[in-house]
């Protein structure tokens, strides 16, 4: 199943895609939100499409696509999870996840355009697989009982600014995480069922031209592993997002320029849909 929220930033309403057709879901639910998950809207919604009670949504084309998941109380980001990206980043691989935050006002739509920074030079991309928290999740037993607590995968770009990220940063890499809109999701939330979450392709360009192309079957701490890590140390909450980390192909390699204004970028996840956000100046989202 594929959740998405459509229309205006703040008034978006709940929707389910299928084959093709949009359907209405604000019938069951006002949003698709933590209290939807943790309540079973997810298989509520997979009920009522099933039996033809959800009206198809007019227009759904035409409106502005936000963010599958509204707000979370947390965005939990692990860093250096892939081998690849480790070295470009100058890093040796890491023996247990790296774990920083973003903030929740970071999220937004898979095409709202994104600020740069007032003075930045170092904004970077990064296309991420994302975990949406089901329910509450709290010192699990073993990384086999994580798939259990997970309601969906998002494509997500970790966008950063290198320099408040690793200069201005004191040590800790939040500074350059969470710039207003830093945090792109969606275009859908697709359940566990939908997708082998092991092995999905993950890609990205900038203005057309290639940067990043890898798979999920590259990660050093797999899907698994993390929600049950997390979970060792904090509560995980209904809606709550995890991003997993980015494979090679960054700008803080060296191989290519940082964002500039004007320049696109464009992510994509096997089964997980497709991205695409314009870099603008401070002030003109």
């Amino acid at each position: 199943m594929k959740l998405a929220r459509l229309g205006p930033d703040g008034g978006e309403r709940p929707a389910v895609v299928d084959g093709g057709t949009t359907y209405d879901l604000s019938g069951l639910t006002a949003d698709v939100d933590g209290a939807f998950l943790a309540s079973g809207g997810i298989a509520a919604a997979r009920r009522a499409l099933a039996v033809g009670e959800l009206p198809e949504l007019p227009g759904a084309r035409s409106l502005r696509i936000g963010a599958p998941i509204a707000r979370p109380s947390a965005v939990i980001c692990v860093g250096m999870n892939y081998a690849a990206h480790a070295a470009e980043s100058g890093s040796a691989p890491p023996r247990a996840p790296i774990v920083f935050l973003k903030t929740p006002n970071t999220v937004a739509g898979p095409n709202d355009a994104v600020e740069i920074p007032p003075g930045s030079e170092r904004t970077d991309w990064e296309v991420e697989l994302g975990v949406v928290i089901g329910a509450r999740t709290l010192r699990l037993g073993s990384p086999a009982d994580a798939l259990a607590h997970i309601a969906g995968f998002v494509v997500g770009n970790d966008v950063s600014e290198r320099r408040h990220q690793l200069v201005d940063s004191g040590g800790q890499w939040s500074k350059g995480k969470c710039a207003p809109g830093f945090n792109p999701l969606g275009p859908w939330l697709v359940t566990p069922d939908e997708v082998d979450h092991a092995d999905l392709r993950l890609r990205s360009w900038v203005n057309g031209e290639p940067r990043q192309d890898s798979t999920t079957a590259d990660m050093i701490f797999g899907v698994e592993h993390l929600v049950w890590h997390l979970s060792q140390y904090l509560a995980l909450e209904p809606g709550d997002v995890i991003m997993t980390g980015t494979p090679q192909g960054v700008a803080l390699s060296g191989r290519f320029p940082y964002l500039a204004p004007g320049d696109v970028v464009e992510l994509e996840i096997a089964g997980l849909g497709r991205q695409r956000q314009e870099f603008v100046k401070a002030g003109e989202r």
